[in-house]
């Protein structure tokens, strides 16, 4: 049976989620927007859900499900919506520009480069 970690998302992001219109395709989440809740295991996300419902912290729209691996990779992650589940990823920055870097050189002493 599979094992689902719980990421239980924050109050303040979760306004912010509530508010945010409906959008299709797969989620980007931060993982700062999140805290790790327990794992549980269950034959499908809805029955997760479900199994959830009856207890005292049910799963909400915005939190998270991270289906475990036994050498605990990273899963599949799906966000509960209000329509059920869909796919979500963790956001991942990527490198800073060189464009960026340039401007914050070759501006001179004392000055923001922004100026």
């Amino acid at each position: 049976m599979p094992l689902y970690r719980i990421h239980r998302i924050k109050e303040a992001a979760r306004e912010n989620f509530r508010w945010a219109p409906h959008t299709g395709g797969a989620a980007v989440v931060k993982p700062k927007d999140y805290d790790l809740g327990e794992e549980r295991e269950a034959p499908t996300p809805y029955a997760l859900w479900k199994a959830l419902l009856t207890e005292t912290r049910p799963l909400r729209p915005g939190d998270l499900l991270e289906m475990s691996h036994v050498d605990d990779t990273p899963g599949q992650l799906l966000i509960t919506k209000y329509i059920g589940f869909e796919p979500a990823s963790w956001y991942v920055p990527g490198p800073p520009s060189p464009g960026n870097a340039a401007a914050e050189v070759s501006a001179p002493a004392g000055i923001p480069p922004h100026c």
